[in-house]
């Protein structure tokens, strides 16, 4: 009985401590039980949905910690992974959780496919409107007026686009070739942009119908191969070996260049005086030894041209009046030596314990000036120029030795001299030589309206001229210097690329029948293409005949007609009798070069503008760039910012 007793006390205190040890159990969930037994698949996709969850969170917290990613929110654009696929094809889970790149700033604006380029092409068309009515003899004028308040009246192509100040990127495109024309061949500025400008009007259709850019850009190319082909066939060679015939042809392409211009009742008288300033020029035919100067007042045949330099005078002290104004025989000094008393710098220090002390240091100064001014005196020049000024010492030092002298001289003017004198520009008069000084038959200061000028005439070494354009108001004078600066880069290329062709829209009509002609050996897009190429070119004598105010159509129509026969190859458009016209006979003449250089500008415009299939803009980089444009520092503040901004305001700190 012990022992079963105490079994029994064992086995309670084995059942009690088991009982202390043992876990508690849960509470049960009549939710998550019901689940369990009724709906197994539900929380198996909860249980999913949760671990996708987290998964996708967790990566996206260790993409903003990688700085190869370079995450950050405030982004816009955003590139996202395809969904990449693995070894057995399907698409793999890991690649679609990846967080996006940022590959933009915000604020960029982008735009691509079929709609953006249609966009650049309207762009360029608005472009081309702005120009279009200043083709030709009757071409009207524009009064631009900048920002500055300087107002400029113009039909010149180039000058417009100058100052149209456009800030479209595709219209861009239309000024660069603008300025590429005039500074290559001087004219023709107009028709490149309305050549490019008709080249996209046309190929618009095709890109809306879906034929692939790069198509179009080698149709074009081919079109103008041949038509560049064809002008070098047709162009007729100037005769160089007879000067006076190649004169008289020269002033019939300097006439038609003026006929378009300000100018145009004049443009005799114009022709002339271009031609002989050119032919005073060397082999080479620079450009910047043709000096051109204005003065107000008179008329325009009172206009006239110098052989040799004439200047405006310079800025003179009260003992340049004293001087004599005429010379023969003289010869000149062409210094950059400043002659009058140097002030010390800042930073100079003389001490001096008398005043005999102080006498001396005066007088070696003096010396100094006087010890330069007899060294000129003794080489024998009896003209004084130099780049740097000359004092009101050294002025009537000259004056009262029978010497002339002008300082602060411009560089061009200095140049020219050099050209026309002979001579050097001295940098010191230490060893001034006789081959160091130029010489002219006549030195004389005259009084051309209200303004004094210096003639150096019967030069020896004669290779440059100055032309004086006379005028009423400023702007009239200014469009008639860029007119002049046309006909004289005209007449160069002439003489350079001794080949004309007939102008008023008779080349472009030629080029057209024929490009209609080759679009018919050739199959498929191309012949399509080409055609459209073919009508662009009748944009030419069409907007002649606009401006004009003649019937186009009826003007077109005839032309096709007569360059469809023998014979007519260079009939075009006669504005004056309001017809059409054998231009060549009629000596409405330009340098085949003009043509040329036109078509294949325009041309690679209308390429370029093709190929683009993308346009991306940033907004900072725009304001920069408009910053550039009108004389500021790209990524600098403005005035009106840097004034707002105050002086004493803080620093915003740097995202």
């Amino acid at each position: 009985s012990s022992s079963s007793s105490s079994r029994a006390h064992s086995s309670n205190n084995t059942r009690n401590t088991h009982h202390k040890t043992q876990t508690p159990r849960r509470r049960p969930c009549k939710w998550t039980d019901s689940l369990h037994s009724h709906h197994p698949l539900l929380l198996f996709l909860l249980h999913y949905l949760f671990c996708s969850f987290t998964r996708s969170f967790l990566v996206f917290v260790a993409g903003t910690q990688n700085p190869l990613l370079n995450y950050n929110p405030i982004h816009k654009r955003v590139l996202h992974f395809e969904h990449e696929k693995n070894m057995a094809g399907r698409p793999n889970p890991m690649s679609m959780m990846r967080p996006g790149i940022i590959l933009l700033k915000e604020g960029t604006d982008t735009s691509q496919g079929k709609a953006q380029l249609i966009s650049n092409i309207n762009a360029c068309q608005s472009i081309v409107d702005a120009v279009r009515t200043t083709l030709g003899p009757r071409g009207m004028d524009k009064l631009i007026v900048d920002d500055r308040g300087n107002a400029t009246i113009s039909n010149d192509g180039a000058t417009i686009m100058k100052l149209l100040d456009v800030v479209h990127p595709a219209g861009r495109t239309l000024v660069d070739i603008a300025k590429s024309q005039d500074a290559e061949v001087g004219d023709g500025t107009t028709s490149v942009v309305l050549l490019a400008g008709e080249f996209l009007r046309e190929c618009k259709p095709f890109i809306e119908e879906g034929v692939h850019p790069q198509i179009i850009i080698r149709s074009f190319r081919q079109a103008v191969s041949v038509a560049i082909e064809k002008i070098k066939e047709i162009a007729v060679t100037l005769d160089k070996k007879n000067p006076d015939k190649l004169r008289e042809l020269l002033q019939r392409c300097a006439a038609t260049t003026l006929s378009s211009k300000l100018v145009a009742y004049q443009k005799d008288f114009f022709s002339k005086l271009v031609v002989d300033a050119v032919m005073m020029l060397d082999e080479h035919l620079p450009l910047h030894m043709i000096g051109m100067k204005k003065v107000q007042g008179g008329s325009l045949e009172d206009s006239l041209l110098v052989d040799g330099v004439a200047f405006k005078k310079t800025f003179s002290y009260a003992g340049f009046e004293m001087q004599p104004k005429r010379y023969e025989k003289s010869k000149i000094a062409l210094l950059n030596v400043e002659l009058e008393l140097k002030r010390e710098k800042e930073n100079a220090e003389i001490r001096v314990t008398n005043v005999e002390e102080y006498q001396k240091i005066v007088d070696a100064e003096w010396d100094i000036l006087y010890d330069k001014l007899q060294k000129i005196k003794d080489s024998g020049a009896k003209v004084v120029l130099s780049k740097l000024p000359i004092g009101d010492v050294a002025t009537q030092w000259f004056a009262d030795r029978d010497m002339f002298c002008a300082g602060r001289v411009a560089d061009d003017d200095l140049q020219r001299t050099l050209r026309s004198c002979g001579g050097a520009i001295q940098t010191s008069v230490n060893g001034m030589t006789p081959d160091t000084l130029g010489y002219c038959d006549l030195f004389e200061e005259r009084q051309i309206g209200a303004e004094r000028f210096n003639f150096f005439s019967g030069c020896p070494k004669s290779k440059s001229c100055t032309i004086i354009m006379r005028g009423g108001a400023e702007q009239f004078i200014e469009e008639t210097e860029r007119s002049l600066h046309d006909a004289i880069m005209i007449v160069r290329r002439a003489i350079k690329n001794d080949a004309v062709v007939a102008g008023g829209g008779a080349i472009e009509m030629e080029l057209s029948k024929h490009l209609r002609g080759f679009a018919r050996t050739i199959a498929g897009k191309h012949q399509l293409l080409i055609n459209a190429y073919a009508k662009a070119l009748e944009v030419i004598p069409r907007q002649l005949c606009e401006n004009a105010g003649l019937d186009g159509t009826n003007i077109l129509n005839r032309l096709r007609h007569k360059h469809s026969q023998e014979g007519g190859m260079w009939f075009g458009v006669d504005i004056f009798n309001e017809d059409i016209a054998d231009n060549f006979l009629a000596t409405v003449w330009e340098p085949a070069i003009v043509r040329i250089n036109a078509l294949t500008a325009a041309t690679e415009a209308a390429c370029l503008l093709l190929s683009v299939d993308e346009t991306v803009k940033n907004q900072a980089s725009s304001v920069a760039g408009a910053q550039a444009q009108h004389g500021g520092h790209p990524g600098m503040p403005t005035l009106q910012q840097a004034a707002a901004r105050g002086r004493g305001r803080a620093m915003m700190p740097r995202r």
